[in-house]
């Protein structure tokens, strides 16, 4: 049982959540989840054990009643972990080389491991791990590592005094923000550089067995998997339907748009693994953050790609926009909207190609002629209300793919999109809350 914050305000006025992590240390699956669900209504009471509380602090073991507890350093069993995978000499040449980095741990879990990581092991300069001390609320901010509650840092890399590199981790320490001097990596785009330059760290020299993203995750690692002669699995937004696919052996690498890319030595996303990688193709191939972005982009092509939140939308309303997609969708195929040509449009589901299961009900999709697609969804990660979450996306190849706006390149998606969900009428308004 994890008990996390995760990325939402933390504290006694805030958020406060309960995880379950099966056998295989990942998200209980959703077979897994409804035969607990069915389980709970057969209850009937609860016992509670008085006791003391224990000192979290005491490495060792102690007893609570006839339970033996266990306290563990888990820094230093993640430390040797990420030392198995990664070329540490080779990340402590690149610091040494006078590499400047900043790291902020938003007031969360990541605080101690960067701190020895990046600064006692790999000789990253004093400071430059910020926000590192964990804190219940957070220090009273939201630590979700996107281009809002993260500013500070958007706002250094794109400033006079930029590092080489930064990043930035959520509160459960499973999300990551990667930036470069004068660059922000798209969590998509980082997901393909990763896969596409995994074979520089020693944990991926033989290769990938496979890569798997979430469906609103933008196609740019479809197209890295296709060259590396590898399958690429889509799935529902969530980490568990990885689990699956990752105990088969059938990925290595997988990633959602999130923010959460992870691999196959736990069974959850890891944001420190994720920054830890780009450390060592940084390392590995010595040029700035931007040129590894335009390099990849010339050779692949870029799916511009934005999210727009609208938060706190209230229920009925939210799902007042899904029914009408639900209505709508099935006759959109060959339509045009703001003269863009609609090639299909579906409510999308999923069958795991493992254990067979069945997900349905997981947005919508909208796809067009040329190489768009918008993805409709809401989310329950959200403290209040619903979230609507709008994924725009537009592929494009050749001409000057760095210097694109992505939000210039999606405003066609966008207008169609707002059009064909009725935003404007249903929930009352155009403009998000949240853009990424």
């Amino acid at each position: 049982l994890i008990l996390s914050a995760s990325h939402n305000p933390g504290g006694p006025e805030g958020d406060f959540g309960v995880k379950f992590n099966a056998a295989n240390g990942g998200p209980a699956p959703e077979a897994m989840t409804e035969r607990i669900h069915a389980a709970s209504w057969g209850l009937t009471r609860y016992r509670i054990a008085e006791a003391d509380d224990v000192d979290l602090s005491r490495i060792g073991k102690t007893a609570l009643g006839p339970m033996t507890i266990e306290i563990v350093d888990p820094v230093a069993d993640y430390l040797t972990l990420m030392e198995g995978l990664f070329d540490f000499d080779r990340i402590r040449a690149l610091f040494a080389s006078g590499f400047a980095m900043r790291f902020d741990a938003m007031h969360a879990v990541t605080g101690p491991y960067a701190k020895a990581i990046f600064e006692d092991r790999l000789g990253a300069a004093p400071g430059s791990v910020v926000n590192a001390v964990p804190s219940e609320d957070f220090g009273g901010g939201h630590p979700d590592p996107n281009l809002v509650w993260a500013r500070d840092l958007v706002d250094l890399v794109m400033g006079p005094d930029a590092p080489d590199f930064a990043a930035a981790s959520d509160g459960d320490g499973d999300r990551n923000l990667i930036l470069g001097r004068g660059v922000y990596v798209a969590p998509s785009d980082s997901l393909a550089v990763l896969a596409a330059n995994a074979h520089l760290a020693p944990a991926y020299r033989n290769g990938l067995a496979g890569v798997a993203r979430s469906m609103p995750t933008s196609a740019a690692c479809d197209r890295v998997a296709e060259k590396l002669g590898i399958a690429c699995y889509e799935t529902p937004t969530g980490w568990k339907f990885f689990g699956n696919l990752l105990d088969a052996g059938r990925v290595t690498i997988c990633g959602e748009e999130s923010a959460g890319t992870g691999a196959n030595h736990v069974r959850e996303k890891d944001g420190l693994w994720a920054v830890l990688l780009w450390l060592n193709i940084l390392a590995e191939r010595r040029v700035p953050v931007a040129q590894i972005m335009a390099e990849h982009w010339a050779e692949y092509g870029r799916n511009f790609y934005t999210r727009h939140d609208y938060e706190e939308v209230p229920t009925e309303a939210a799902q007042a926009v899904m029914r009408h997609l639900g209505e709508v969708c099935s006759g959109l195929a060959g339509t045009q909207v703001n003269g863009l040509v609609i090639s299909r449009a579906d409510e999308y589901a999923y069958d795991d190609p493992v254990d067979g299961s069945h997900s349905d009900h997981q947005g919508f999709r909208v796809f067009f002629e040329g190489g768009g697609r918008f993805v409709v969804r809401l989310s329950g990660t959200g403290t209040e209300g619903a979230t609507i979450r709008l994924y725009l996306e537009q592929f494009a190849e050749g001409g000057d793919l760095a210097g694109t706006d992505p939000q210039t390149a999606v405003a066609g998606i966008r207008g169609a999109a707002l059009t064909i969900c009725r935003l404007q009428e249903l929930i009352g308004r155009t403009e998000a809350d949240v853009v990424t």
